[in-house]
């Protein structure tokens, strides 16, 4: 019985965890793409040029958070975010100092290991993947 609720729990929290990081993802993207949020770099209405690293990586942080959000395509989907948040991490925040807390790349450095954990195990049941896997084997 234990084990039925601990398995339950793990995989509400790991759809929750999913679901979380998908929402809370997708609005970097929408900063960049659409000027929402503040706008890019702080200037309201602004986004990035389409065809930059910074119009690239909002392409990726809100299609790639939306994805991640419903759970289709996860792992990889979650691999090259995982990708694309060490890079951030160590091309943007790395020069500014070495402890994430002062060069302020704590969230690049965490985004970068959750969807390095979701790679890894896979969106959950309550996912796309989740549900077409669940039809492929009735």
């Amino acid at each position: 019985m234990l084990n039925n609720i601990q398995g339950n729990f793990q995989n509400i929290t790991l759809n929750l965890l999913r679901i979380v990081s998908g929402f809370l993802f997708m609005p970097h993207g929408a900063q960049k793409l659409f000027g929402l949020f503040g706008g890019f770099g702080g200037k309201p209405g602004a986004t990035a040029p389409l065809f930059s690293l910074m119009g690239f990586a909002g392409v990726l942080e809100f299609f790639g958070g939306l994805a991640i959000l419903f759970g289709v395509f996860t792992r990889p989907v979650a691999f090259i975010l995982s990708g694309q948040m060490a890079v951030a991490y160590f091309t943007a925040h790395i020069p500014m100092g070495f402890w994430p807390l002062l060069n302020h790349g704590e969230l690049a450095a965490l985004y970068s290991f959750i969807f390095l954990f979701l790679a890894a195990v896979g969106g959950g049941n309550f996912s796309i993947d989740g549900l077409l896997k669940k039809k492929k084997v009735e």
